[in-house]
């Protein structure tokens, strides 16, 4: 099995606090469950959040240029 995120970066936190929906938590839950399986490594998804969130706007082509043409 492969997870899109690999083991976890050090990182400075920063507080923010979202809400999100029962099925939304219970997913994070298990991917938490997965990665932890996979790494070796028992994570949180609170942890996870901000890789998810950094890998997805890196992915996201459009908010890149976007952000490339602010410049």
């Amino acid at each position: 099995m492969k997870l899109r995120l690999g083991p976890l970066p050090a990182a400075k936190p920063l507080r923010l606090t979202i809400t999100i929906s029962v099925e939304l938590k219970a997913a994070l839950d298990d991917y938490a469950r997965l990665h932890a399986d996979l790494h070796g490594q028992a994570v949180t998804p609170e942890t996870l959040i901000p890789v998810m969130l950094q890998t997805f706007m890196v992915n996201d082509r459009g908010f890149q240029q976007a952000r490339r043409d602010r410049k």
